[in-house]
């Protein structure tokens, strides 16, 4: 096992000379996996976690949003300092259907929404959006929507979505078997760390919400033919995609990383608690040890501008498997002995 990782390892940095890059103390600066990930490497650092905006402001900036809604971002406060004690790689793009498709071809794994036989969601112009919960034309659970089939044409180059938390586990104790290396999912904290890329304001480009079509694929002019009732939501200006979009279609942040705001929700590997901030240590904070749900983040291609913002928090179920929802992994930097 300790060769294999060593000639994983090896073929990594190779794959990162390759394409002409380095990295401090040896350790490279991106590497390619089995797979196909890109992945760069974030350093170790600190940054203020959260949001301290009051409702005013962000009534201003957002004058759509009902003040209830605001009025729920309480969970983003305090603002409080976190230190990232380690450096770590993280996947510079969202886990693509091509990447997911040689996971499940190789490993022999079969997916939730197909293992369980209930199926996942769907999106269906002809779903009566009366009977949803959220008014739009999703449907499900339904047998014939899966990662497959998100009701929606999709590429390899396209986020994978209609993911459970438990599929990205999955995922993540493969590959590291696989190449002798620690996969996971980013704790909540790593995760709006290396969203912000050193930034403090709404969005990694900046606060003004119209920044997000150079950076993002969220719910703008493109999506408001399927979603008339929306049509007052949508962000002016259109970036070309009523759907997903292949990853990196748009600028990515200071640290390499592309869509941290939206095209698919990013699982994380903590649980939910609307108070954590208010006792989250500030090293390394890992979520609480108790809860039901796990913390999603980054907003999605159907997703207002307000929601995309890198401080907010959004949770499901681990079972949860939506056509909003996918996976970014990071890798563990080896630690020297």
């Amino acid at each position: 096992m300790r060769r294999t990782a060593l000639c994983i390892f090896l073929m990594l940095v190779l794959s990162s000379c390759a394409s002409g890059t380095g990295g401090a103390g040896g350790i490279p600066a991106e590497v390619t996996n089995s797979l196909g990930m890109h992945m760069v490497r974030i350093p170790a650092g600190e940054f203020l976690m959260g949001s301290g905006e009051t409702i005013e402001s962000l009534q201003k900036a957002y004058p759509l949003a009902e003040k209830y809604r605001l009025e729920n971002l309480f969970d983003e406060a305090p603002a409080h300092k976190v230190r990232i004690t380690q450096p770590f790689y993280m996947g510079a793009t969202e886990i693509t259907v091509g990447q997911f498709r040689r996971f499940v071809e190789q490993s022999g794994y079969v997916p939730e929404s197909i293992a369980d036989g209930t199926g996942g969601y769907g999106y269906n112009a002809q779903y009566d959006a009366s009977k949803s919960k959220r008014g739009d034309a999703f449907e499900g659970r339904d047998v014939r929507y899966s990662w497959l089939n998100p009701g929606f044409a999709q590429t390899d180059a396209h986020p994978v979505v209609n993911v459970t938390w438990g599929d990205a586990q999955a995922l993540a104790t493969w590959l590291s078997k696989q190449e002798g290396r620690n996969y996971r999912l980013p704790t909540e904290a790593q995760w709006e760390y290396a969203a912000r890329a050193g930034t403090t304001t709404r969005y990694h480009c900046g606060d003004e919400p119209q920044c997000l079509l150079k950076v993002a694929n969220t719910f703008d002019e493109a999506s408001k033919p399927q979603w008339p009732q929306f049509a007052a939501n949508a962000l002016p200006g259109n970036d070309g995609y009523a759907f997903t979009a292949p990853v990196a279609s748009f600028a990515p942040n200071a640290f390499g990383l592309y869509d941290v705001h939206g095209n698919a929700w990013e699982w994380t590997q903590d649980l939910y608690a609307e108070d954590y901030y208010t006792k989250s240590p500030v090293d390394d904070p890992k979520g609480p040890d108790e809860g039901g749900e796990y913390v999603r983040r980054g907003g999605s291609w159907h997703t207002w501008s307000l929601y995309a913002r890198s401080s907010y928090r959004n949770w499901n179920s681990p079972q949860t498997r939506y056509t909003l929802v996918g996976i970014r992994l990071i890798m563990d930097v080896p630690v020297e002995k």
